[in-house]
């Protein structure tokens, strides 16, 4: 009799939905509220991770 798999791991889903939906809020906020705006704000908030680093680096000066 085969055993079961349990998915670990489930936590970092759950945290990394929650990033989305506050960089989604983030981005359409700073947007100017047209259809395009919202639609480059929830792309914007798929590669956020991108924009910190970025600013990161650069406040190192790097």
């Amino acid at each position: 009799m085969a055993g079961k798999a349990v998915q670990q791991g489930a936590t970092w889903g759950f945290a990394g939905l929650l990033a989305y939906i506050g960089a989604a809020i983030y981005f359409i906020g700073q947007s100017d509220g047209s259809f395009w705006g919202v639609i480059v704000g929830l792309l914007q908030a798929i590669v956020w991770p991108a924009y910190a680093v970025y600013g990161g680096l650069t406040a190192l000066g790097v």
